[in-house]
């Protein structure tokens, strides 16, 4: 019953990414049969250097996932824990810091697998943990305009410069890390942890290709910096397809597919007569219907879409990036990092606890986020 309640949490994870692929493809190709637009359209939708850049990204972090350097440090900070909490705050901060430079959905993908590890030698409440882990991505990834793709896409469209992005989204940031913290103490037990570390494979598989995908995720940042997001892509493409071709057949290049896909739907979309007649009826130049609008969307179709769908409605880059990052809480669609974070766990009834955890979460953060950004921000 276990084996069978696991695949099909896992099935239905797995299901929701395709579907959206197939969802927004399917849009795309409709409206450009019925309303067909010059090619000039489709390329200012596709947001070209926002693909090229988290192209760069995950190509330059699948080089130090493949190295395990960072499954090694984690692995060395989780053996000094002596209690769940303690644990799991220490893996709560890891996956924060983690979304920060490695995106939100490849922080999970190094940290989960752990957990999952720890788990299985130990007391650690696994399901538990990777909730906890999916609200850190969310809360940690606010902060950096890398950190996840819709503030990747508002980075690249407002031209701020990095630090002044990550300076205007730390009030944010920072109500989102405490609360999901004080929840980490709160709901994991007092337990001490019975853990035997040296079971964990926390072991270097190759120093060379981790210090130079390191050099190759530095430099990439600092490409898109200098708005060279399409050279810097080509450049990792090239350089992997010499030095490392098999971590390159591992990217989730179907995630790369999927965001091109709702780029040019949504896109689109936003620009039909009976969308724009709506969207004009709504001041964004007020805060609180932006926030709104941002976190209700986000809801709906999750926080990329919303994005994509606000992005030329909004003269303020932050005020839409706060919004549709607190919108990754709530419901699992509000980010593709929840969904990503339960097809790594195939955690039976993990979809639920997530709900009763993080709709309860995004009503609380909504308010004291939006109270702290106006305040600070």
């Amino acid at each position: 019953m276990n084996e069978l309640a696991h695949s099909r949490t896992d099935w239905r994870a797995k299901l929701w990414a395709e579907w959206l692929l197939l969802l927004f493809a399917a849009l795309t190709i409709a409206l450009a049969l019925l309303d067909p637009q010059p090619l000039t359209k489709y390329q200012h939708w596709l947001q070209l250097p926002t693909l090229a850049g988290l192209m760069g990204l995950l190509i330059a972090i699948q080089g130090i996932r493949d190295s395990g350097l960072v499954q090694h440090a984690a692995v060395a900070v989780v053996a000094k824990a002596h209690s769940l909490r303690s644990l799991g705050l220490l893996l709560v901060i890891a996956t924060a810091l983690l979304s920060m430079v490695l995106t939100n959905d490849v922080s999970l993908f190094l940290i989960v697998p752990l957990t999952l590890a720890i788990g299985s030698m130990s007391n650690l409440p696994v399901l538990r943990m990777v909730v906890l882990e999916a609200l850190a991505v969310n809360a940690g990834s606010t902060l950096s305009p890398i950190g996840n793709p819709q503030n990747l896409l508002l980075w690249q469209h407002s031209s701020l410069p990095f630090l002044h992005f990550a300076a205007a989204m730390l009030p944010a940031a920072a109500v989102m890390f405490v609360l999901v913290a004080a929840f980490t103490l709160l709901w994991l037990p007092r337990d001490r942890v019975e853990l035997t570390p040296d079971k964990i494979d926390g072991q270097v598989t190759s120093n060379r290709l981790g210090a130079w995908s390191m050099v190759a995720l530095a430099g990439m940042v600092l490409l898109m910096e200098y708005h060279q997001a399409p050279l810097g892509a080509a450049l990792l493409l090239g350089l992997f397809a010499l030095l490392a071709r098999s971590s390159l057949a591992r990217i989730d290049w179907l995630l790369l597919l999927t965001f091109a896909a709702i780029f040019l739907g949504l896109g689109h979309f936003a620009e039909l007569p009976l969308v724009r007649d709506a969207l004009d009826r709504l001041d964004f130049s007020q805060s609180l219907t932006l926030y709104a609008s941002g976190i209700v969307a986000s809801q709906l179709i999750s926080n990329v879409p919303a994005t994509v769908l606000l992005l030329d409605r909004t003269p303020d880059a932050i005020a839409l990036a706060v919004a549709v990052n607190v919108g990754g809480f709530g419901v699992a669609i509000g980010s593709l990092a929840n969904l990503i974070a339960l097809r790594l766990a195939k955690q039976p009834r993990g979809l639920r606890l997530l709900h009763l955890v993080s709709i309860p979460f995004l009503l609380v953060c909504a308010p004291l986020v939006y109270l702290a950004w106006r305040w600070l921000g």
